[in-house]
This record gives C-alpha cells, structure tokens and sequence, in this order.
C-alpha cells in the first residue's frame, strides 16, 4: 500500500482523485507485480538450465528428460487460478465502474473537432471546462457531433468512447477539489492532440454558487461576449489571431480584406461572408485550407454570430 501511494501523481501513475481510483489501482499493482515475479522466474529458471544442463564437451550425449506430470499441471493449474482471480476481480471494478448511482449529478456531453462542451441541467454550457461537486456522484451523457471520440480522465481512472448519433455514458465521483486533465484519447482528426479539456471540481457549495454565475449576462457587449465564445467553442484550435497559419485561416487582418477561394474567384470578407462562413462552413472554402469546419456552429444564436463577427472585426 506505501509503495502503491508512493506512486502515485508520478510519471508511473498519475494522483488519485476519484472513488474507483484505488480499486483500479490495486487490481494494475496486483497484476504488474504478478507479471514481475513470473518474469523474474522465468529469467531465473532459463539462467539457471542453461548452466545447469550445458553441454560439458562433444562427445557428451545428453540423457532423455522423463516429463513430469506434477509440473506439468503446475503450469496449467496456477495460471488459470491467476486469470481467475483478475477476470473476478476486474469484473467487480468494471461493474461497480460502469454502474452509476441513481442520485447522480447529470451533465450532457458533446464532442467536437475539436472540443469539448458540457451543457447543465439549468442550461448552463461551458466549452473545455467540466465543473462538478467533490464528493457527488457525477454522470456524464456522452455524444459526439462528428466522428468517435473518447473521453479520458487518467486523475479519475475513467474512460469512455464518445460516439456519433448515439448515447455512451460515463460516471465518477472526485474526491479531492481541484483541476485535473481531459484527453481525447481516439484519433479524431488533425486538431486531435489539441483536444484538451480540463475538470474543475469545487467543493459543493462553490460549485452551487459557480452555477448560479455561470450564465452569460444577457448585456454583455458583442465584442466581449464573442471573445468569450471565440474560447469556449475552442475556435482558437483553428483560427490563429497572431496571422500565423492553423488549420483554417487567421482572424487577423480578415475582415474586410479579399479572401481567395478554391474555385480561383475572390470575395470580401465583409459582414455576410464571416455569417454565412459560420453558419454554412462549407459554402465557401479558401484556397489552402481542408473542409473541416464543423457543422456544428450552425446551432449559435443570432446573438452569438453577430458578437463573433465583431470580435473578428477587431482583429486587425
């Protein structure tokens, strides 16, 4: 157990922030020192036949080996005893993994190339950011705007693929406030090392009273309000505002200046363009750049395109 703790929150195992963590982590320090101990005896026994049984000279005819029954149901006896204890034990942390408690805090899931957003049962929508309470069983309805994707929390020890055009659902309960790392863990596409999100887990009552705030305020100028979703709706994993070149074309200097398209003509980037290239990401694609822009921006707001518009605007 001290070597297990003394592990953890190191390049071995990562800390151990969850209620399953420590079943998870006792059934891999059970199976990892079992495979140890057999790979040092096999080592050892190899090392030990080929000083033992080496032929001595030429003319040396080695005596037959009668086989022993004994050892020979050794080694079919005691691993099957082995791959029974870890199938049971397992089985019992998978079930326990998987089965979500009927009080649990439900938050809904939908993946993007490339980001994360967790909407709450108020309406609450935050992009890359999981806020949960410590200490409450959370679950996580999952579903995926494009292809596979999976949800990995290694603080947590839970994973689960994230699908398209169907449910997949996930649970946990932190037990330790404080962030801890998202990976999308199923090649998704170019952007998909960059697919980073991160859980805030707040004791209960900040994580009430962070809810509460949580709303966008209905006066917030455009400006601002588009900076803010140009963040939560991760659309800096594509769009660079420095000029430099991602997987789609920078903010800075766009608006207003001629944009060539793939077909050779030219437009402006003018108000109507930035909207239609929002909503309908593939009407017209620049030259240079792939067609992936997911549909998935079509679901913003009149309010929610015009503040990105304005803050595109002002990249200049």
């Amino acid at each position: 157990m001290q070597a297990m703790i003394w592990l953890q929150g190191t390049a071995w195992l990562p800390e151990a922030a969850s209620s399953v963590a420590s079943e998870v982590d006792a059934l891999f320090h059970f199976w990892a020192w079992v495979s140890v101990v057999l790979f040092l005896g096999v080592i050892g026994a190899t090392l030990f036949f080929v000083v033992r049984y080496r032929r001595r000279s030429i003319e040396e005819v080695p005596q037959p080996v009668k086989e022993k029954k004994l050892i020979e149901l050794a080694w079919i006896v005691l691993p099957t005893i082995l791959v029974l204890i870890v199938f049971t034990w397992g089985f019992r942390v998978y079930i326990k993994m998987y089965t979500a408690p009927p009080n649990a805090y439900e938050v809904l899931v939908h993946a993007y190339q490339w980001y994360w957003e967790f909407e709450y049962p108020n309406g609450v929508k935050t992009t890359n950011e999981l806020h949960v309470p410590a200490n409450r069983p959370v679950r996580l309805r999952m579903s995926s705007a494009d292809v596979i994707h999976s949800l990995y929390v290694p603080a947590f020890r839970v994973k689960q693929d994230v699908l398209p055009d169907r449910y997949s659902t996930l649970w946990f309960e932190a037990t330790q406030p404080g962030q801890y790392t998202i990976f999308c863990t199923e090649y998704c596409g170019t952007q998909h090392s960059g697919m980073v999100a991160k859980v805030v887990v707040h004791p209960e009552q900040e994580f009430e009273q962070w809810l509460q705030e949580a709303g966008v305020p209905e006066d917030m100028p455009l400006p601002e309000l588009g900076a803010r979703l140009y963040r939560e709706k991760a659309c800096f994993s594509c769009h660079s505002l420095d000029g430099s070149r991602g997987v789609g074309p920078t903010f800075k200097g766009l608006y207003g200046h001629e944009v060539e398209l793939e077909d050779g003509s030219r437009v402006v980037a003018d108000e109507n363009y930035l909207r239609e290239s929002i909503l309908q990401p593939g009407a017209k694609i620049v030259r240079g750049y792939p067609n992936v822009m997911p549909a998935s921006y079509a679901s913003l707001s009149e309010r929610e395109v015009a503040a990105l518009i304005e803050f595109i605007k002002q990249q200049q």
